[in-house]
């Protein structure tokens, strides 16, 4: 954060204030724990604040402190709309554009709080009144960390906040192997161990608590891959029924795409899973190198994301949706195979 920025969210936060706090819908770990960790230290500098999510989160993520208090927009409307509007400020973390809370995005349109955005993402919307903007950070959760350590308040972060932030680096950087983790990221992590962050029950929580469902739907999902040589790509479908036979839960598929690219020189991995509720194709864009799969996303599948993680949808039906991504690959052929 630079000095303006910091000068700014001080004097907003000069008295005890009403603050939402808000993840995008299907929240991850680095949403809930950017959000849960914010949260608790805003909590301890005297104000009243609600972690506010769009829709429900994984299960693997229900173990993190204060979890159990998160409102969700689909189970709490009235009390979630309620707070919104008697917000005093709105903190958005882990996304920088209202389209992607959903349903909730009439609500902050016509809240009357003052906005910060908090977000690593690339192309930022402008509604924030004081914009935390860094697509060179490697989570949400890191820049909370620095957030709070630009305040001066480091000495807050206790264990409780440390499990949080360290919960969001670590899901986001995957367990610190992507572009983004830095050494500075590291330090981090190790301040955070020092103030108490149990890196190894963590992990266990988040990785190891698979159902059977889950594995088995991850053997179909690899059973349905392809393999494009000519453009060291690598695609998986998933249909709801496929979903439903494995009694799927939300969280389920999280990093099923990443499979792809463990496959020798592939540079480009996508998955396309159903919801047939929302009448569309959820698509996951992963990449190596120079890449962009946000750029792919934004022009091709109304996504955006990072160079190397993007997500995407489509309204047609699977083959259709198949057919069309396979078709664009030869304009970027060159990139994919030199």
């Amino acid at each position: 954060m630079n000095f303006e920025q910091v000068a700014a969210l001080k004097n907003l936060l000069s008295s005890p204030k009403r603050i939402a706090i808000i993840p995008h819908k299907n929240p991850d770990g680095d949403a809930i724990g950017s959000t849960l960790a914010l949260s608790w230290y805003l909590t301890k500098k005297g104000h009243n604040t609600q972690v506010l999510a769009p829709n429900d989160f994984p299960k693997f993520l229900k173990w993190m402190p204060g979890a159990h208090q998160i409102l969700n927009y689909e189970r709490h409307n009235a009390e979630t709309k309620k707070f919104i509007a008697e917000a005093d400020i709105i903190f958005t973390l882990d996304f920088n554009d209202f389209g992607r809370v959903g349903q909730m995005a009439e609500c902050l349109e016509n809240a009357k709080a003052k906005f910060v955005m908090l977000d690593h993402h690339q192309q930022p919307s402008g509604y924030a009144d004081i914009t935390y903007s860094d697509i060179n950070m490697s989570s949400t959760c890191e820049m909370v960390y620095t957030l709070i350590d630009a305040m001066g308040d480091r000495d807050l972060i206790d264990q409780d906040i440390a499990n949080c932030i360290y919960t969001g680096i670590m899901t986001d950087t995957g367990s610190f192997k992507f572009k983004a983790t830095t050494s500075q990221t590291h330090r981090t992590v190790a301040d955070l161990m020092d103030k108490g962050a149990d890196n190894t029950a963590i992990h266990q929580r988040v990785y190891d608590t698979n159902s059977p469902g889950r594995l088995h739907l991850l053997g179909c999902a690899l059973k349905n891959m392809v393999i494009l040589y000519e453009f060291n790509t690598v695609y998986i479908t998933l249909t709801q029924e496929e979903l439903d036979r494995y009694d799927y839960e939300k969280g389920d598929t999280e990093g099923f795409v990443n499979y792809g690219l463990t496959l020798d020189k592939i540079r480009f991995a996508v998955i396309f899973i159903e919801n047939k509720e929302e009448g569309i194709f959820k698509i996951s864009f992963r990449s190596v190198g120079d890449f962009s799969v946000n750029e792919f996303a934004r022009n091709h599948f109304e996504g955006g994301g990072h160079t190397n993680a993007a997500g995407g949808k489509s309204e047609k039906p699977l083959q259709e949706t198949i057919d069309y991504f396979v078709s664009l690959l030869p304009n970027y052929k060159k990139a994919l195979t030199e």
